[in-house]
């Protein structure tokens, strides 16, 4: 039996994450700290002199199961939010907001104190560079908090979530056995609209990582209307959107849609099915007509074929975020806060003037 993928060993792609990051380490918050999983992952990413981590929760119950397990939380910072010398900072700005919004906030204290919530604030201020949630919480705690307290990019109304899937073993997976999955958790039945803007922004996501333009697959049951449907039709008319996008800005991402899986991933399907020679390799990315088909395909790739994910990553912020499933792995933590931390470096070019307000 071949050796486990692990984020290290997966790519030439991934080792070059963890050399930059060793060279320019980011500030990585867990918010939920009380963790075993975590715990390990905080010790490797120091060991690694890659990551700063902070853990959030309830400061006694990390500082015992850490002593427990025989970890040394040596230049691993524990906060608990609401013993935090920060925590009536961050009130004061969340009523400003509030106020500015409209509304006012009955409790401030309860609501900063909770850990996304004050991750979110924590990021949001410049006080981290990145957010790992979701081994012990609920999605939509998670989505919910982001989404409140940190400051969306300009002209996105809608957040979405891609999933990083590393399968060097399997055939298919794109042109460097990575691929990346998208929206995998936040848009139940994504509009023309939505579906073009997670084509775009998961293709950027994309050519951080690769270094190179990828190349971006809206997926569907048919292929340049070789099947007419209804369904078919929204896919197209979003790849239509996202390529016009793409040309406007100048970006460097190849967009084909709508296609069929085998017609963006196996060349000779493509070059069975396509009347032209445009896929001249496999796709990288994988846009999924509605969450269903792409939840389900994550899952697949994960349980039935042995891809390790990473993330998923929320798109759409001026800051990076990541939420992982409550079953996540040792390894799916590491690497995710390895991306987060690269996220992180493209982020403060990107908007290096957001953490004053939301």
């Amino acid at each position: 039996m071949s050796d486990p993928v692990t984020f290290a060993t997966a790519n030439e792609h991934t080792r070059q994450i963890t050399e930059k990051l060793q060279r320019h380490p980011k500030r990585i918050a867990f918010t939920d700290g009380e963790d075993e999983r975590v715990l390990r992952v905080a010790r490797q990413l120091v060991d690694m002199e890659a990551i700063a981590p902070i853990l959030l929760g309830d400061k006694q119950e990390i500082q015992q199961l850490a002593k427990e397990l025989d970890i040394s939380l040596q230049f691993i910072n524990v906060i608990q939010p609401d013993q935090s010398s920060d925590l009536e900072l961050f009130c004061k700005r969340l009523e400003k907001v509030e106020r500015y919004r409209g509304r006012t906030v009955v409790n401030p204290e309860e609501m900063v104190s909770q850990p996304h919530n004050f991750a979110a604030m924590m990021v949001q201020y410049n006080q981290v560079d990145g957010i790992i949630a979701g081994n012990n919480s609920l999605p939509w705690t998670i989505f919910r908090a982001m989404k409140n307290f940190i400051k969306p990019q300009k002209g996105v109304d809608s957040l979405s979530g891609a999933v990083i899937m590393v399968a060097p073993h399997l055939e298919h997976m794109g042109r460097d056995g990575i691929l990346f999955l998208a929206d995998c958790g936040l848009i139940p039945e994504p509009s023309v609209e939505e579906l073009a803007h997670i084509a775009v922004e998961t293709g950027r996501l994309a050519h951080h990582f690769l270094g190179r333009a990828p190349r971006v697959a809206l997926l569907s049951h048919s292929t340049h209307s070789s099947n007419r449907s209804q369904s078919a039709s929204k896919v197209a008319a979003a790849t239509s959107l996202a390529k016009a996008y793409c040309e406007r800005e100048l970006l460097d991402i190849d967009i084909d849609g709508e296609l069929q899986a085998d017609v963006a991933l196996d060349m000779a399907a493509a070059e069975t099915k396509l009347s032209d020679a445009r896929a001249e390799h496999p796709a990288d990315v994988l846009i999924f007509p509605n969450l269903d088909a792409a939840h389900i395909s994550f899952k697949l790739l994960q349980h039935v074929g042995g891809a390790q994910h990473y993330g998923q990553l929320i798109l759409g912020l001026t800051r990076p975020v990541a939420q992982v499933p409550l079953t996540t792995t040792q390894e799916t933590l590491l690497g995710t806060a390895l991306l987060i931390g690269a996220e992180a470096i493209k982020y403060r070019e990107l908007f290096p003037d957001t953490g004053s307000e939301l």
